[in-house]
């Protein structure tokens, strides 16, 4: 295939020397360019967070071509609560305060409207985690017990609560959907997506570390254990399963969408909780991967049970995978991979959601690219590891590319076609929780998120002395940081495991319910579904219906 760039051909020659031991060295007129991206990125942010807050709120999105709001995932003011941590990460500690009393006034965790489970996890639950741990930096008023006491965890820990109602299956795998007031409907499908199963440890296993509850990361791993437990006999999940049989409907394997975040929270998992357990899973798991999905360093669909070959594709959310393999020590796959992405998005000035790799050709009604993150997350997690100036060049030209193509008068707008850069009225609140932050991560290596150590703070508790900010923040699948440090501080606060069990009962016993509060049910204008159940004989068309967020 001649379809390389000259940048990626020089790559495979240099990687033959063991990227991991190179060192490089920035010059001066580098230094000065990233410190013209980190104002750049910073403009990027409040252009769409005023457009925002200036059209939306407290809607949960901006249409940024209308100029006006709408909800999508539930009601929540979804682009605030996802932006909060962003704040923190650019210094904003003034906004940071103002966003944080408005959150805890007006978020309810007992509307009556339906919700993904999954979204409500990783963007609410994740986001009100990773705002409370980094509370300290912006000078919100902390409870004695801080970290592991606050009112955003209070309302993490409320949220929770109620979402944990769905995991009350034969299996322990949680419904893809719930009513937040009423539970889940007796008429709610039992089938959902792979990583809508396994995408709970780290929000879930910080719960219980900072408020000594067992019961979250034991809900989180009972579903993860139950999902692994399904694998073929060759080591491959599958696609959408039925969560209270555990059999597969949809069979096709895949690193991306439906399955990603999966295996990311393995890896993540392992890092943030000390489990090596999950690290042994992951392994298993990519070593199947690398047998039967890889095909040089591409990575395509298989079917779970034989291993062959079904669908030649790379989607944009598969661009996350580099920065697994450079969080787990393989640095040149992660090279060889990101640069094949790299090219795709050097094609059409930037990513389409699903690309034919051997027509070299964007899949018809696959076309959009909503800023998506991934492709500048590897981006960081490898430039990190490396230091190579190639990196940070890279992820300035993707960052021109979207200030040119998708900025409007109040945000920025979905690319609905990467082959005309049309434009569609939508703008997803991960655009300014992850695709932002993770560009000005890369332009900022000296910001805090970076530190190995040496900015750790101590802090003294009555569950004794704390050491925090010692660097190793993991993110959840939003780009929301956690600080390992936090959770290690009050992992001493536990409850009598009693309790759990009980919580337990209730989970089981939970019956939907008509009779509390108003019968009128808010509904999205998106479905809540994180990933429907898709027509079995249109393959293409149900990958198109999920989404790494």
């Amino acid at each position: 295939m001649s379809h390389y760039s000259t940048a990626f051909l020089c790559l495979i020659v240099f990687l033959k020397n063991a990227c991991s031991t190179c060192s490089y060295t920035i010059d001066k007129s580098l230094k000065d360019e990233l410190r013209v991206y980190r104002q750049k990125t910073k403009d990027m942010f409040y252009h769409a967070y005023n457009g925002y807050m200036k059209h939306a709120y407290p809607l949960d999105e901006l249409r940024p071509l209308t100029c006006d709001g709408v909800n999508t995932w539930g009601n929540y003011s979804l682009t605030l609560v996802d932006a909060l941590d962003t704040l923190a990460v650019l210094g904003d500690c003034k906004e940071f305060r103002k966003v944080s009393d408005l959150v805890l006034k007006n978020l309810d965790p007992y509307m009556n409207v339906n919700v993904s489970v999954f979204e409500t996890n990783i963007r609410v639950i994740g986001g009100l985690i990773s705002a409370h741990l980094l509370s300290h930096r912006c000078g919100l008023e902390l409870e004695p017990g801080w970290p592991c006491d606050g009112p955003l965890l209070a309302l993490a820990v409320e949220f929770a609560e109620r979402i944990i109602l769905a995991f009350g299956t034969k299996t322990g795998m949680p419904y893809g959907s719930m009513n937040l007031l009423r539970g889940v409907s007796p008429d709610e499908t039992p089938i959902t997506c792979t990583a809508s199963v396994g995408t709970f440890i780290l929000e879930f296993g910080a719960l219980s570390r900072l408020t000594g509850d067992p019961l979250y990361e034991k809900i989180a791993l009972r579903a993860l254990n139950a999902l692994n437990a399904t694998k073929s006999e060759i080591g491959l999940v599958g696609n959408h399963v039925n969560i209270q049989t555990g059999e597969w409907t949809a069979r096709d394997a895949g690193i991306g969408a439906g399955v990603d975040s999966f295996f990311e929270y393995l890896v993540k998992g392992a890092n943030l909780l000390r489990n090596g357990e999950l690290m042994k899973v992951f392994s298993e798991h990519r070593q199947a991967i690398y047998q039967y999905l890889k095909k040089g360093d591409w990575y395509f669909w298989a079917d779970m049970k034989s291993g062959s070959t079904t669908l030649p594709i790379f989607q944009s959310l598969e661009a996350f995978w580099p920065g697994i393999e450079t969080m787990t020590g393989d640095l040149d796959s992660a090279y060889r991979t990101l640069y094949h992405y790299f090219d795709v998005w050097h094609k059409f000035g930037m990513t389409p959601e699903f690309f034919r790799v051997d027509l070299w050709a964007v899949l018809k009604s696959k076309e959009g690219y909503p800023l998506r993150p991934e492709l500048v997350e590897s981006i960081m997690y490898l430039y990190r590891a490396t230091k190579d100036p190639e990196l940070l060049k890279m992820g300035m030209r993707i960052f021109d590319s979207i200030e040119k193509n998708a900025k409007t008068e109040c945000g920025y707008a979905t690319i609905k076609d990467v082959r005309d850069h049309t434009r569609e009225n939508r703008m997803e609140s991960f655009f300014l929780a992850e695709t932002v932050k993770y560009f000005y991560l890369l332009f900022d290596p000296d910001n805090f998120l970076h530190s190995t150590g040496q900015r750790a703070v101590t802090r003294h508790t009555p569950h004794g002395k704390c050491i925090l900010g010692a660097g190793g923040y993991i993110f959840n699948t939003e780009a929301h940081p956690i600080d390992p440090s936090a959770l290690h501080c009050c992992s001493e606060r536990t409850r009598d495991i009693a309790n759990a069990v009980n919580a337990m009962d209730r989970v089981f016993s939970h019956q939907y319910t008509n009779s509390t509060g108003s019968d009128e049910v808010k509904k999205p204008s998106s479905s809540v579904l994180k990933c429907s159940p898709p027509p079995l004989d249109a393959a293409l068309n149900f990958y198109g219906e999920m989404s790494r967020t």
